[in-house]
């Protein structure tokens, strides 16, 4: 009796959210795919790339319904035996706070052939589309990304980054800003220091807030964004004042359409 055909995994970065960031081959692995197991935060429109798979919420939310890291990983290993073509489709970038480190981990034990497909990380494209550059000539010559998630984790950065030095980067902070807020400010940086919110970027609620840090704790955060996927930026950067042409992306999509 042959033995089935070992299938292979692609570790995929999905980018902050709109088709439109993926990259080709990101776009191409998920057009080829058997089973797509992807993040709970992955919008509808770029799970609609992946026609012919078989498409599984295997998300992680704070507060809500949870999927075991170590569920997921017997779901890769098992359908990578089964010789499915698997997609792990990650927000961002797979290797940025995604777990696929841990993920290649157990596909490498396993014998399982995987690739990693490079996303583009939210910790840059949120800021970026918020009009905001991380690094700015003369203001900050290098960044920090933190995921405020864990409390002591972040904590132990902060602990470390001299006030202002760097530009802070927080992934996955919005429901603990006021505990981040308070840390910067009791480690020294300045309440007045220029600060940003960006709730769900590059989709089409996407909100941006600028302002002061001591603000940041207690801003109200609109309805509509309370449980979008959020990212924080401290330091000088979020005060520089640059503003997009809101109009671009209308004008660009009505050309298209009749292009």
């Amino acid at each position: 009796m042959t033995a089935p055909a070992c299938g292979f995994v692609s570790l995929v970065g999905a980018g902050p959210g709109h088709p439109d960031h993926l990259t080709q081959k990101a776009a191409s692995r998920l057009r080829a795919a058997d089973l797509v197991l992807h993040d709970a935060l992955v919008s509808p429109e770029v799970l609609a790339l992946a026609r012919h798979a078989e498409v599984v919420c295997v998300g992680k939310r704070g507060g809500g319904e949870q999927t075991s890291q170590a569920t997921i990983e017997h779901l890769l290993v098992a359908a990578g035996l089964a010789g499915r073509r698997v997609v792990r489709l990650k927000g961002g970038d797979p290797f940025v706070f995604g777990r696929g480190g841990e993920e290649a981990l157990a596909l490498q034990a396993a014998g399982i052939p995987f690739e990693v497909v490079p996303g583009l990380t939210t910790a840059i494209a949120a800021p970026a589309l918020a009009g905001i550059p991380v690094t700015h000539r003369g203001t900050s010559s290098g960044f920090v990304v933190i995921t405020a998630s864990d409390e002591s984790a972040f904590d132990a950065t902060i602990a470390a980054l001299p006030p202002g030095l760097l530009t802070l980067v927080a992934m996955m902070s919005v429901r603990a800003r006021a505990g981040l807020t308070q840390r910067l400010i009791d480690r020294g940086w300045p309440a007045g220091t220029p600060a940003a919110l960006v709730l769900g970027a590059a989709t089409p609620h996407m909100w941006v807030w600028k302002g002061g840090l001591a603000q940041l704790a207690t801003v109200a955060v609109p309805a509509p964004n309370g449980d979008a996927p959020g990212t924080i930026v401290v330091g000088a950067v979020a005060g520089l004042p640059i503003d997009l042409f809101e109009g671009f992306v209308t004008a660009d999509a009505r050309a298209g359409a009749h292009s």
